[in-house]
């Protein structure tokens, strides 16, 4: 492609509304351009990478035995509702209605419209497994859209399910969609980690997340620095060690903390650790007021305690609630507070003569004893793990890291399945509810994880499997010669199958250079009337920003290499 004839609108300057990275290159690079809150316009350019990484999922998943095709965005409220999830998704499903009053949604998954589609067509299980997938835009109507396409109301997906008759069937699929996706990254060029992960809104049972390391990760991966073990801090878990405490347990006493509302406070006036005090936090369960109490070094971890509970998304009481519990917010706590089921982390059970709020402003009790001066309805795992805790196989040391989801696979079971009426017939003429999986990669999220590492002060830097263009050809001055000899070049590279850009606009050394180094295609050419008469041309590696100069008639060998040891 020729620059002068290509819509790459750059920027010089950097979008006051662009928070992270990736934003702000995807923008000045003239990658996209915004439409509104969370709504994208994805330019020539932009496209160009987007369509490079969905070749690179589309061979990877039809390696796999994935069989491509394209679903309805716009799906009916009725078959939501027949999985039980058109009300209990949230308010991030896109609802709305046809001129005849009749309910819909835009997708932001398709779990429902696939089990239909399979419902009325497989009927034996002769017909299994199955997989397929789609590449298409998805919605979500996020209160916040931020981080550019790390965070929007619209977004390029694709999205996989499997069909199987049983549990061993769909462990054989789910492993071939992990491994392609493990293919899919690696050839981008990304350090990706898959962790073991919460299945959130989709529901079922295991599942990966396949996370992209790098600093605008709104999720945190936990990972042990000896063996393998990776997980999401919703789900992490650290090796709980049993601490014998000998100190004797000692009598219940109220004492004023006034204006005294956090555990720091608490620490920094009693002159305690955190250890000693006890965290309670109250939520809302289905039925039932919740309070939860973790250590006071510890945060609760609203996944763990909605999985154990079996509500998706696990909300904190209001403050009205407050008021009918007789307690006061900030200084709430388990002793002589009923009309809750207390669930503590086994950590508390460790605590002696602790201390916890008093369920009146100003007031906290000292030396807490669990079970002694409050009753305890479960014990389970509920805190979020730290950084330096032991893991849970080897022992060894857990660390914490920014990354961002990239791609996320699911063992779902028979949870859409059977609701939605999927079954067929085994070998004994017996209907069975079929065994799904499903397996989502965000498209354009992972374009944006690639920006966020794999950039540098001047602009992007392409990996090679990515970028828009491999080569980017710089004409400087206005010879004519120098003009022919680049337009040669290029097409030369072109007829090679080489992707190359061309920028032939009349525009000053500095602008293209500067635009060069922007866009970041992973190898730069630079013509000009001195190397011509030189017989050169000189060559930038982007990445490592090495440059050297190549005889012109030996120029196609050697950019060839080039090419083949690019990362």
């Amino acid at each position: 492609m020729k620059m002068s004839q290509m819509y790459i609108p750059t920027l010089k300057e950097t979008p006051a509304d662009a928070e992270v990275i990736s934003h702000q290159l995807m923008l000045r690079a003239g990658l996209m351009r915004k439409l509104s809150s969370g709504i994208y316009t994805y330019l020539p350019l932009g496209y160009r990478v987007i369509r490079k990484f969905e070749d690179i999922v589309r061979e990877e998943l039809n390696k796999a035995g994935a069989q491509e095709l394209l679903l309805p965005a716009l799906q009916p409220a009725e078959l939501w509702e027949e999985s039980g999830r058109f009300q209990n998704y949230g308010p991030e499903l896109m609802r709305l209605k046809d001129r005849h009053g009749r309910d819909f949604c835009l997708g932001p998954t398709h779990e429902e419209v696939i089990t239909d589609l399979v419902r009325d067509e497989v009927r034996s299980y002769k017909e299994l497994p199955l997989n397929l997938y789609q590449i298409q835009s998805k919605y979500r109507d996020e209160i916040r859209p931020r981080f550019g396409v790390l965070r929007g109301r619209e977004f390029i997906m694709k999205d996989a399910y499997s069909f199987d008759i049983d549990e061993d069937g769909l462990q054989e699929s789910y492993q071939k969609m992990y491994d392609a996706y493990c293919n899919i990254y690696s050839r981008c060029g990304l350090e990706y980690r898959p962790v073991e992960a919460d299945t959130g809104a989709i529901g079922g049972s295991d599942s990966h997340e396949f996370m992209v390391l790098a600093d605008a990760g709104e999720d945190i991966v936990v990972y042990c620095e000896e063996c393998n073990y990776a997980a999401n801090l919703e789900l992490a878990k650290s090796k709980s060690e049993t601490v014998k405490n000998n100190e004797e347990a000692k009598a219940l006493e109220i004492i004023d903390t006034p204006d005294i509302t956090t555990i720091e406070e608490l620490v920094a006036e009693l002159d305690l650790p955190a250890e000693k005090m006890i965290k309670a936090v109250l939520y809302q369960g289905k039925d039932e007021i919740i309070l939860a109490l973790v250590r006071g070094d510890y945060q609760v971890n609203d996944i763990k305690l909605g999985n154990l509970l079996d509500i998706v998304n696990l909300e904190l009481i209001s403050d009205e609630d407050y008021e009918s519990l007789n307690t006061v917010k900030g200084f709430t706590g388990p002793v002589n507070l009923d009309n809750v089921r207390i669930i503590a982390d086994e950590l508390v059970m460790e605590v002696v003569n602790g201390v916890a709020g008093a369920n009146q402003v100003d007031k906290h009790y000292v030396n807490v004893n669990p079970q002694r001066d409050f009753e305890i309805e479960e014990v389970a795992d509920i805190r979020e793990v730290k950084e330096g805790e032991k893991c849970i196989h080897c022992g060894g040391h857990l660390s914490l890291t920014p990354g961002i989801e990239v791609g996320q696979v699911f063992k779902l079971g028979t949870k859409y399945s059977e609701p939605l009426g999927a079954t067929f017939l085994d070998e004994n003429g017996k209907s069975k509810p079929m065994v799904m999986g499903c397996y989502g990669i965000g498209i354009t999220r992972t374009v944006a994880a690639a920006i966020e590492q794999n950039h540098d002060e001047y602009g992007i830097v392409w990996p090679k499997a990515l970028a828009p263009f491999l080569v980017e050809i710089l004409v400087l001055g206005k010879n004519n010669e120098v003009s022919e000899r680049a337009e040669q070049i290029y097409h030369e590279l072109t007829s090679e199958g080489i992707d190359v850009l061309l920028d032939d606009r009349k525009e000053r050394a500095g602008v293209k250079f500067n635009d060069a180094d922007l866009i970041g295609c992973p190898i730069r050419i630079t013509i000009g009337g001195r190397s011509l008469k030189e017989g050169t041309l000189e060559v930038k590696l982007r990445k490592t920003g090495e440059e050297s100069k190549i005889e012109i008639d030996q120029y196609l060998s050697q950019i060839k290499e080039l090419i083949a040891k690019l990362d």
